[in-house]
């Protein structure tokens, strides 16, 4: 490789970092939130939020089997494969609980969004 396919592949890795940590900084700023699945059960088991405020949240599987993140009164339902993650976007929700848990397993602890 050349002096300037080096500079060329230095520089293409640094602006990738530059924008991996951004975006990262960035969810985090914003309000991101994330669950995880482990352990046969959805960590945090409660998910405090604030209220009328648009949300993401991140809802990682960290289990080997694949799960299913429902919520009826969310309106969502998605299939999540071993070491996946998702991420869910929700309108401003309005103070109340929105629980969810994993269909494909219903012996697991269901969990709750909790908007303030």
């Amino acid at each position: 490789m050349t002096n300037s396919g080096i500079k060329l592949l230095l520089a293409t890795v640094a602006i990738t970092t530059i924008a991996v940590l951004g975006s990262s900084r960035a969810a985090r700023a914003s309000g991101a939130s994330e669950l995880r699945f482990e352990n046969r059960r959805f960590v945090p088991q409660t998910l405090n939020v604030p209220a009328n405020q648009r949300l993401t949240i991140r809802v990682v599987n960290a289990s080997n089997e694949t799960i299913e993140f429902e919520s009826f009164k969310l309106n969502r339902e998605k299939a999540i494969s071993p070491g996946e993650a998702i991420t869910v976007h929700l309108p401003a929700l309005s103070a109340g609980s929105y629980d969810f848990y994993d269909d494909f397993h219903q012996d697991v602890p269901q969990g709750t969004i909790v908007a303030k």
